[in-house]
């Protein structure tokens, strides 16, 4: 006994878990409601039967998904109302219970509702027949308590509020039998006293039909009962109720069923003609069809198992007696279905968009699926098609989530047109498919990229302010304002001026523009770094870097160094009147701030007409005679030689000499012709601008003697580091001057105490170096570098060449003095 209390109790607990579990996987809300209610009725309160507070629901973005349209929700008090008019009969036609189902949706998490409504029934439609006048032929002969079938009336409305009784009008012949059945109320006249055709031939009455609604509604038919003579037998069926099936889509003219009755009368009294008969709401007239002779019933119109599973067909055997007498039968007609009807694909799409960075199982969408046939024919299978990153996810019964299922990224793949086929398990399957286009919204993740990393810019100098020099670009992959780039400088290092004063950058369009005009003189290159930054949360950048060269162009005249002549006065040179053809008259030494080509000098000799006594080298700048002289010639000569560089366009610069031709050697010596001053007296301003003039070139000698004294006396005593100009030399021997200080390595060489200078730019060549060397003569021969054992002799001549420097400079202050 304990035993089989103790698996009673188990499977007791077991049955209890299971209807548990149930509960909680398909809960749902149900609401009971009747028809007809006004637009704005409250049927409940969803929030507050789901505990939720109102503004939980739009926070929650709580929506209604599926089902029915007839009822909408108020977000802000969590009311569920009446959208439309509801008509139970519209709905639900014949079925005894109306109820919608309604599928609501909340976020975060997503959660499916299943909201059951009960439509209640109203008492809105009063009962009618389908003829307003049902006419009787009954024989005088017949006896009393013989039944004869009426009409019945039919109700839109179910249960108590439709057909409940009907009644009869007073009269002394008839009175009314009614019928209960399951589903329909009938009614049937009863003979109550013998008719006698002689005294009243038509009988008039009136059959009411009411429903149990309250208060009651009714319908009326009339009754004419005409009185015949003798046929006093009726026909019947073979079966008081026929059973068959047919498929559905079946075409017209297909045999359902043959119904047959007999009639023992004889003659024209036992010929039977077969009728069908229906309710208007059936439409079995407009379907089915039968053979007044035969009985035979057919299709004539679309049977369709969707709208209707089984039809009952009321048939009628009347025969040819006078008067005619009929009797009725019933016909059930069950529905097969066929698989003819394509899963039905409800998509609904929470967000059309996407976030690139969404994580895996975010949900998108909301998928429902319908097969309106039965069986395997409505059992749906639902897949993706296609390998993309996304799933779907059964949620209850028919219904599915549409989530990632992977990564995405919209720089690869922007949007995605998902194709989502549902097939049923018919023996011919059918499947339909459905199309959900989700675009996936852009993140910021790509920097700026640069198509270089350094971008060189050449600029000429003197170019105006505000010139473009550059426009930088960089490219976003991203989109939208994550593409979004603006650009700004980066200060470099290595640049002596602040960038803010050299150039300016449009932050929108990266054009680099100058602030200034350039001298290629003093400033030759810099650079700076160019950042672009998006305008995404957070922003990303990158860096390039910009190099700017500085183009010369030819912007400096050349530069007379000498002969030196004060302004305003004339450089005078002498020759003895017994000089040879070659004689070495000066030399003219020049410079120019330019570089390359624009600094490459050429001079030329202006002399008056008929003078061809001198010549200069056009590029040595050397004047010498051609010829001897002679008596013809003049003791002065005044000559101006012209300075030009190659630059485009050239630019030069004169010097004019006065050449005085004397007896001897003796008298050669170099003197200035002043010209004219017009003032006539020395002021007391010059006297001091001279005292300073004087000053400053003593002390600038004495520091230049202690300088080369220091670099000549270094450890190698061979070289010494010296700060000296850029001496260009050319192909033809000419040679050229740069202001740019550099460092060179200097050696005086032993040979000669004309300041022979050999130059090479620091760090020095090593031992086997050829090098150049700068005779006193301004012509250029080969030297190679100098043996150790020569590197005492060396280090005095640095000291003759002090010497001679000072000797020099001071015969230049004389002058100035």
């Amino acid at each position: 006994m304990n035993a089989l209390w103790g698996s009673k109790s188990r499977l007791l607990v077991f049955i209890l878990c299971l209807a548990f579990t149930f509960y909680f996987t398909s809960a749902q809300l149900r609401y009971s409601l009747p028809e007809e209610l006004t637009t704005g009725a409250a049927v409940g309160n969803i929030a507050k039967d789901l505990g939720f507070e109102p503004s939980v629901l739009i926070a929650r973005g709580f929506r209604i998904v599926s089902g029915s349209k007839l009822f909408e929700i108020n977000l802000k008090t969590g009311a569920l109302h009446v959208s439309e008019r509801i008509d139970r009969e519209e709905l639900c036609s014949e079925q005894r219970r109306c109820s919608l189902n309604v599928e609501a949706v909340i976020n975060n998490p997503l959660k499916l509702y299943h909201i059951n409504l009960e439509i209640l029934d109203v008492n809105d439609n009063a009962p009618s027949f389908t003829t307003k006048l049902q006419n009787l032929y009954i024989a005088e002969s017949t006896l009393p308590g013989v039944k004869f079938a009426l009409s019945e009336a039919t109700d839109a409305d179910m249960g108590k509020n439709g057909v409940s009784t009907y009644k009869l009008s007073l009269n002394e012949h008839f009175s009314l039998v009614v019928h209960k059945a399951d589903d329909s109320v009938s009614a049937e006249l009863v003979l109550q006293k013998a008719l006698d055709r002689e005294k009243q031939p038509v009988i008039s009455m009136t059959l009411t039909a009411l429903d149990g609604g309250t208060p009651p509604k009714s319908g009326t038919s009339q009754i004419i009962v005409n009185v015949q003579d003798i046929n006093d037998n009726i026909p019947i069926f073979s079966e008081v109720l026929y059973k068959t099936k047919i498929p559905e889509n079946a075409q017209v003219g297909t045999t359902v069923i043959t119904v047959s009755a007999t009639d023992a009368d004889e003659g024209s009294n036992s010929e039977i003609v077969y009728s069908l008969r229906s309710k208007d709401q059936d439409h079995i007239l407009d379907i089915f069809v039968i053979e007044p002779q035969t009985g035979i019933i057919k299709v004539k119109g679309n049977i369709d198992y969707e709208e209707k599973k089984a039809f009952e067909i009321r048939v009628e055997a009347s025969d040819k007696g006078q008067p005619p007498m009929s009797a009725h039968s019933k016909v059930l007609v069950e529905v097969l279905d066929l698989n003819d009807n394509a899963p039905e694909i409800t998509v609904t799409s929470l967000h059309h968009t996407v976030k690139e960075d969404a994580a895996i199982g975010t949900v998108v969408a909301l998928v429902s699926v319908l097969d309106k046939d039965s069986g395997n024919n409505g059992d749906v299978k639902v897949q993706i098609k296609n390998d993309i990153p996304f799933k779907l996810e059964t949620n209850y019964k028919n219904y599915y989530s549409l989530l990632v299922d992977g990564p995405l990224d919209r720089e690869n793949v922007s949007n995605y047109n998902i194709t989502i086929v549902a097939k049923d398990k018919g023996i011919a399957q059918l499947s339909s498919t459905s199309r959900v286009s989700i675009i996936v919204s852009d993140v910021n993740d790509n920097a700026p990229l640069f198509s270089e990393d350094v971008i060189n810019v050449y600029v000429r100098e003197n170019s105006p302010v505000g010139d473009l020099l550059k426009q930088v670009t960089a490219t976003d992959a991203d989109s939208e304002q994550n593409n979004k780039v603006s650009y700004l400088f980066l200060q470099s290092a290595g640049n002596r001026l602040p960038l803010s004063t050299i150039v300016n950058i449009n932050s929108e369009t990266g054009d680099v523009i100058s602030l200034q005009s350039f001298n290629y003189e003093e400033l030759k290159t810099f650079q700076f770094k160019v950042q672009a930054t998006d305008s995404g949360v957070p922003p990303l950048s990158s860096n390039v870097t910009v190099n700017v060269f500085i183009l010369d162009e030819n912007d400096n005249n050349p530069t007379i160094l000498a002969p030196y002549s004060e302004h305003g006065s004339v450089n005078s040179e002498t020759i003895p009147y017994s000089a040879e053809a070659g004689y070495f008259v000066a030399k003219i030494r020049a410079v120019d701030a330019d570089s390359g080509y624009n600094a490459l000098l050429s001079y030329h000799l202006s002399e008056p007409k008929g003078n061809n006594l001198f010549r200069i080298g056009t590029s040595t700048g050397e004047i010498r005679t051609k010829r001897r002289m002679s008596d013809n010639d003049l003791k002065t000569h005044p000559l101006v030689v012209l300075v030009s560089d190659n630059g485009e366009p050239s630019l030069s610069a004169t010097v004019s000499i006065e050449v005085m031709v004397v007896e001897s050697t003796a008298d050669v010596q170099t003197q200035f012709r002043h010209v004219p001053i017009k003032e006539d007296s020395f002021s007391d301003l010059n006297l001091y601008l001279l005292i300073a003039i004087v000053s400053v070139s003593v002390i600038f000698l004495l520091s230049l003697i202690s300088l080369i004294a220091v670099r000549c006396h270094r450890t190698d005593g061979t070289f010494s580091r010296y700060s000296a100009p850029m001496i260009t030399t050319h192909p033809d021997g000419s040679w050229s001057y740069s202001k740019a200080t550099q460092q060179y390595d200097v050696c005086f060489s032993s040979d000669t105490l004309k300041s022979d200078v050999v130059v090479f730019p620091a760090p020095f060549p090593p031992a086997d170096a050829e090098l150049i060397s700068i005779n006193g003569g301004d012509t250029f021969t080969r030297t190679q570098t100098l043996p150790n054992q020569e590197k005492k002799k060396k280090e005095n001549n640095c000291f003759f060449y002090i010497m001679k420097q000072g000797e020099n400079l001071i015969f230049l202050l004389g002058i100035l003095l």
